[in-house]
C-alpha cells in the first residue's frame, strides 16, 4: 500500500519548531515534528512492504533471486515503478559484492546470513516502510534523492540509524549491500541518498529524462520533477543533436553544480530526514493532528557508513556535523580529497610516500594517461583481463599508447618494455602501490578509470553537455564502435535499474568525437584517444581555475570531532589508491584531533576496490573481499558503542589468497580471512603528530 504524507507547514527552517539538541521528550511537550525545509513535499511518498511479496532488502527476490537472472518487466516498453525498483535493488546489490557461492555469498554475507555470521535468515526478506523524497534548495535543479527504510524490527526504545550514501554515481539504492543490509538486520532505520549524482540522465534526441522512481517523462512534462535536465537552450540542443546525434547528458558530469561539494551535507540531510520519518512513526500526536518530537538531534545512535565516495561523503558529513547527528563512522575505501598539510606524512616500511594525499583530479587524470601503457610492462603479464575488446586489439592499443606517450615526452623512449616499465614506475612515484600493479590493466580495460576521469573533470569544470569537454561525450555505439547510431536496447527504459551514473553503462558508451560522429574512445584512434586524455590531464596540471575552485570546495580537514571511526581499505586498490585516501586521512586526523582521535584504520592486503570483480578469472585466485572486513568493522563499532568494547588499533591485516586455477579458485574460507586483531603486534600502524608508518 502506498500513502502520501500530508504537507506540514514549517514555522522556520529549523528541523523542528522550537527544538534544540538533547534527548527526546517522548512527545510530552508541545513541539511538533516539522518536515525539514530542504525536503520537497510534493515528491514524497511512503510505501509499506510486507516482507513476502516485496521487501526492503531484496525487493521480494530473496537471497536466491538476487543471485539469479535480472528480473524482467511485464511490459518491456513501459516498466512500472515497482519493477524498476526491483531491478535497481538486484543490480546495485550485486554491484558491490561477490555474488558467487565460492566467493562467499550465502556463507559470509548475503540476506540469509545473520549479524553473527550464521545462516539463519532464510531468504532474508525484511518487511517495513520506505519513504522517498527529493532534497532541494528551492530551485528544482538539485533534486537530491533521499530515502529512509524503517524495518518492522526497529525498536523505538533503542533507536538506531545507519547511513547508506551511494557509492560511485549510483542511484539511491547504490549502497544497499554495502551498508543498508547490515543496518536493516540490526533493526536500524537506514538513511540513503544518491548525493545529487544518481542515475539522472537525459536522452538528448528524445528529451526523455528520469523521474524519482525511475519512470520516464519528457523534459516539458517532467519540469522540476526530473532527477536531472541538462541546461542547454533549445536552439543549442538542436544544433548539438544534429552534430552529435544520440548522445546523453548525465547528472554527475553535466549538472554544472559540482555536486561533490554537497556530499557531506546530503548525508546529514538524509539523517535529518530519517529523524523526521521516525518521529512521524513513533512520536504521539501532541495537538490533535501533528506528531510530536520523540527524537531530537543526537538522541539516536547513528553510524555514518558506506564505501568509495559514499564513504568519503560519510567522513565529510562527520566533519561538518556540529549538532551531534552522527555518533560514529564506519567506511570502506573512501574517496576523499584532503587539505593536505606539509606536516602530515605517510611512511611505508620507514620509507616516505612523498606523493601521498593528492586529490582525485590529479591521480585519476594521470592514471588515465599512463595506465594503458603501464599495462604492457613485462612484470604485469598475466594480469586479470576485463576488456570487452579482443586481446589482440587491447595489445595494439597498449603498444600505440606507449609509442605516442614516448613521442610526446610523457615516458622514456625505447622499446615497448622500456616505455611500459617507465609508465609503471611513474605511477609508483605518483603514489600507486606495487601491490596494485596487476590491476593497472583491469582498471583501464574495464573503463573504470577513463569513465571516472571524464565524469569528474566535467563536474570539476562545471561543463555543460554541449561543451564536449576535451572531445568526449556519452552516446550509443554500434558493433564497430561508431557513435551516432540509435541503440536497439533503448537504454533509458532500464537506466534506473541497470545504469550506474557513469558511462559506459547500460549500452551508453564513452565516445571520442572525431568526424563524422565519433567512436568508442578506445577505438577512435590507434592510441585510444590519447589527445583527449592529455587534455583532461592538462586541465589539472595547467591550473584551470574552474578545476582549482571546485577541488578546493570539496577538500576536508580530517577533523572527526572526536567521533569513534573506522576506515577499511585494500592495499591493492587501484581506483582510489590507499596513499591518496585512507593513509593520508589517518595522518591528517592525528594532526587535527591529536589525543582526541578515535580513528582506527585497517589496511587489508590482497583486497582491491571492486568486490564484484572477484568472480573473474585471476581476481578469484589473487584477491579477497573487502565486504567481509566492512561487516566486521560495523560489528566492532556496534560493540564499542553499546558495550564499551575497545576498537582494535590501526593495523595491516594480512590475508591469504585463495589460489588455485584462475576461474575456478577454491571456495573462500576462514583460513583466507585473517581476523582484525585486538593486539596487532608488528602489524600495527604507528600514528602520531601527523605521521603514520605502515609496516610493509
Amino acid at each position: 500500500m502506498s500513502l502520501r504524507f500530508a504537507s506540514i507547514a514549517c514555522c522556520s527552517a529549523a528541523f523542528v519548531c522550537g527544538c534544540g539538541n538533547g534527548g527526546g521528550d517522548g512527545g510530552s511537550g508541545s513541539t511538533i515534528n516539522v518536515l525539514p525545509a530542504f525536503v520537497v513535499t510534493s515528491s514524497m511518498t511512503t510505501v509499506s512492504y510486507d516482507g513476502n511479496t516485496d521487501d526492503l532488502l531484496t525487493a521480494g527476490l530473496g537471497k536466491t533471486g538476487l543471485a539469479g537472472d535480472a528480473p524482467g518487466f511485464s511490459n518491456p516498453a513501459a516498466p512500472t515503478a515497482a519493477e524498476l525498483r526491483r531491478l535497481a535493488i538486484w543490480s546495485n546489490y550485486r554491484a558491490l559484492v561477490d555474488i558467487t557461492a565460492n566467493g562467499g555469498y550465502g556463507r559470509f554475507w548475503g540476506p540469509n546470513i545473520d549479524l553473527n555470521g550464521n545462516d539463519t535468515l532464510g531468504e532474508g526478506k525484511i518487511a517495513g516502510t520506505e519513504t522517498i523524497a527529493y532534497a532541494d534548495n528551492g530551485s528544482g535543479l538539485q533534486n537530491v534523492t533521499l530515502m529512509i527504510q524503517v524495518p518492522v524490527s526497529f525498536d523505538p526504545a533503542n533507536p538506531c540509524i545507519v547511513t547508506a550514501t551511494s557509492s560511485g554515481s549510483r542511484g539511491v539504492y547504490g549502497a544497499i549491500s554495502a551498508a543498508g543490509e547490515w543496518g536493516l538486520k540490526r533493526g536500524c532505520a537506514v538513511a540513503y541518498t544518491d548525493k545529487g549524482t544518481g542515475n539522472g540522465a537525459q536522452e538528448l534526441m528524445t528529451n526523455l529524462v528520469t523521474l524519482i522512481d525511475g519512470r520516464l517523462a519528457s523534459t516539458s512534462i517532467a519540469g522540476t520533477k526530473s532527477t536531472f535536465t541538462a541546461n542547454l537552450p533549445l536552439s543549442s540542443l538542436a544544433i548539438f543533436n544534429q552534430t552529435f546525434p544520440n548522445r546523453y547528458a548525465y547528472k554527475h558530469a553535466h549538472s554544472q553544480q559540482n555536486p561533490e561539494q554537497d556530499w557531506g551535507k546530503n548525508t546529514l540531510q538524509a539523517i535529518q530526514f530519517a529523524y523526521w520519518v521516525l518521529n512521524q512513526q513513533f512520536a504521539p500526536i501532541v495537538n490533535g493532528r501533528n506528531h510530536g518530537v520523540r527524537y531530537r538531534a543526537g538522541s539516536i545512535t547513528t553510524i555514518a557508513a558506506s564505501v568509495s565516495n559514499g564513504g568519503g561523503a560519510s567522513l565529510a558529513a562527520a566533519e561538518q556535523d556540529t549538532q551531534g547527528w552522527i555518533t560514529a563512522v564506519v567506511v570502506g575505501e573512501p574517496q576523499i580529497n584532503l587539505n593536505m598539510s606539509p606536516n602530515a606524512q605517510v611512511f611505508e616500511g620507514g620509507v616516505r610516500i612523498t606523493a601521498a594525499g593528492a586529490p582525485l583530479a590529479d591521480y585519476i587524470t594521470y592514471a588515465n594517461l599512463l595506465q594503458p601503457c603501464a599495462a604492457a610492462a613485462p612484470s604485469v603479464i598475466g594480469a586479470p583481463y576485463l576488456s570487452t575488446l579482443p586481446p589482440a586489439t587491447t595489445l595494439a592499443i597498449r603498444t600505440a599508447r606507449c609509442a605516442s606517450l614516448a613521442g610526446s615526452g610523457f615516458v622514456n623512449s625505447g622499446d615497448l618494455a622500456t616505455q611500459s616499465n617507465d609508465a609503471l614506475n611513474r605511477l609508483h612515484s605518483a603514489g600507486y602501490e606495487t601491490d596494485s600493479d596487476l590491476l593497472q590493466a583491469a582498471m583501464w580495460d574495464s573503463q573504470a578509470v577513463p569513465a571516472v576521469a571524464v565524469t569528474y573533470v566535467n563536474a570539476y569544470t562545471t561543463s555543460s553537455v554541449g561543451d564536449n569537454l576535451c572531445g568526449f561525450s556519452f552516446g550509443t555505439t554500434n558493433a564497430q564502435g561508431a557513435a551516432g547510431v540509435p541503440s536497439l536496447a533503448a537504454p533509458m527504459l532500464s537506466i534506473f535499474g541497470l545504469g550506474n551514473g557513469v558511462p559506459p553503462t547500460n549500452n551508453i558508451n564513452l565516445v571520442y568525437n572525431l568526424p563524422p560522429f565519433g567512436f568508442d574512445h578506445r577505438l577512435a584512434t590507434a592510441d585510444a584517444s590519447l589527445s583527449g586524455a592529455v587534455c583532461l590531464r592538462g586541465l589539472w596540471t595547467g591550473g584551470d581555475p574552474r578545476m582549482q575552485t571546485s577541488v578546493n570546495a570539496i577538500r576536508v580537514n580530517a577533523n572527526l570531532r572526536g567521533k569513534p571511526a573506522i576506515i577499511v581499505q585494500g592495499r591493492s586498490d587501484t581506483l582510489v589508491p590507499v596513499n591518496h585516501a585512507s593513509r593520508p586521512y589517518l595522518a591528517m586526523n592525528s594532526l587535527a584531533e591529536g589525543g582526541r582521535s578515535q580513528l582506527s584504520f585497517y589496511e587489508i592486503t590482497n583486497a582491491q576496490h571492486f568486490d564484484a570483480f572477484l568472480s573473474v578469472a585471476g581476481f578469484d585466485t589473487r584477491y579477497l573481499p573487502l565486504q567481509y572486513y566492512n561487516l566486521q568493522a560495523l560489528n566492532l563499532m556496534w560493540s564499542h558503542l553499546k558495550s564499551g568494547a575497545a576498537l582494535p588499533p590501526s593495523q595491516v591485516v594480512r590475508t591469504v589468497p585463495r589460489g588455485g586455477t584462475p576461474g575456478s579458485a577454491p571456495a573462500l574460507g576462514t583460513a583466507n580471512l585473517t581476523p582484525i586483531a585486538a593486539s596487532p603486534g608488528s602489524n600495527a600502524i604507528r600514528v602520531g603528530f601527523g605521521t603514520i608508518n605502515v609496516p610493509r
